[in-house]
């Protein structure tokens, strides 16, 4: 990872409030165990000017004072809160300014073919000299096997002859000693292997293609061959998944530019964290929410609504309190809601009924 990689992601920590150790910090404040909050400085408490006057607000109903270390001002004088608000101005402008250099820079080495990390590719090595990616010959002979036997053989034919070779995907070691991958092909897996371009010696980046700096594995017109056999044997799309119970999944949109808003999560080694991120072009809109959060609003609203107009009140009761909702729950919501609209400056949702014309206002 790069300096500039790095200074990204420190400064990525505080772009929202959905922050494990923050949402601890304002759950022991409003239980009154806290009297003062102390940081090194104050762009270390958040860096967006909105959610700080948010933080800030439930200092005050709470009694809370705040103090940064580095940084002498006082905020019960007008200078005080205006020399707060610069500090913040340009910390929420420091951390924009370094993401989007982090996405030109990123942009700018995909268009030059080069490696940027994430998952090795089964068949290739992480340089040691450098961060290229050299090819692993024993590991390449596999990928040249794969593509035989699946021109050959269903994809259901292809993964038993995997599995009996006992052939797994690609495995390393990470920085911090776990041991990723190495584990026997799925449909998912294979799918992924023989549809990736990146074998071919090309790198493809927004739906352009650019000459890589690695070394091809398969040749460009067997890997053609492979992928018209491919959509040949499987013409018709899958049916898309909801695997982590998204219950807003297609209905939910950001009530800034009106774009969907995409279900996605960030992970640790302890637990996955769920959002909702709005999908207009990168950098456009910053729209995102923890999507336990507006999932509850929007459930305690339709179980509010049920009590008067006897609607939805079965599928409220089945939903309320869970993380990860089937594929059933989920379909049962849509045939009651029709839209929902997530507005971020507001901290609001709009729900529109398939039965209703206006529509009715969640507070956040």
């Amino acid at each position: 990872m790069t300096d500039n990689e790095r200074a990204s992601e420190l400064w990525e920590l505080g772009t929202n409030m959905d922050r494990p150790a923050l949402g601890r910090l304002m759950a022991d404040i409003e239980a009154g165990r806290i009297d003062c909050v102390v940081v090194y400085k104050v762009d270390r408490l958040s860096r967006s000017l909105l959610d700080f006057a948010r933080i800030m607000g439930a200092f005050e109903k709470h009694g809370v004072s705040f103090v940064s270390v580095t940084q002498q001002f006082n905020t019960s004088v007008p200078v005080g809160r205006l020399t707060l608000n610069i500090l913040l101005s340009f910390a929420q402008f420091e951390r924009e300014i370094i993401s989007e250099r982090t996405r030109d820079k990123k942009a700018a080495s995909r268009k030059k073919g080069k490696w940027i990390g994430g998952y090795l590719p089964l068949g290739y090595d992480l340089d040691p000299h450098g961060g290229r990616l050299v090819v692993n010959e024993a590991e390449a002979q596999q990928v040249r096997a794969i593509f035989g036997l699946f021109k050959t053989r269903s994809m259901e034919a292809t993964l038993e002859e995997l599995n009996r070779r006992e052939l797994k995907t690609k495995s390393w070691i990470t920085a911090q000693g776990v041991r990723c991958g190495g584990a026997l092909f799925t449909e998912g897996t294979l799918t992924r292997l023989l549809t990736n371009e990146f074998y071919t010696g090309w790198v493809v980046y927004k739906g352009k293609r650019y000459r890589g700096e690695h070394a091809a594995i398969v040749d460009g017109r067997e890997w053609r061959r492979v992928q018209e056999i491919f959509r040949r044997r499987m013409p018709k799309r899958r049916k898309e998944r909801n695997k982590y119970g998204a219950l807003l999944k297609g209905v939910l949109y950001c009530g800034g530019c009106a774009q969907p808003m995409r279900h996605t999560y960030t992970s640790t080694r302890q637990r996955r964290y769920r959002y909702y991120a709005c999908l207009s072009p990168q950098g456009q809109c910053r729209n995102r929410v923890p999507a336990l959060l507006i999932e509850a609003s929007v459930l305690q609203r339709l179980e509010s609504m049920a009590r008067n107009r006897s609607l939805a009140g079965k599928l409220v009761k089945t939903c309320v309190g869970q993380t990860v909702a089937s594929p059933e729950l989920v379909a049962q919501l849509q045939t009651v809601i029709e839209r929902v609209t997530y507005q971020r400056t507001t901290g609001k949702v709009a729900l529109r009924l398939r039965t209703q014309r206006e529509p009715s206002h969640v507070t956040k």
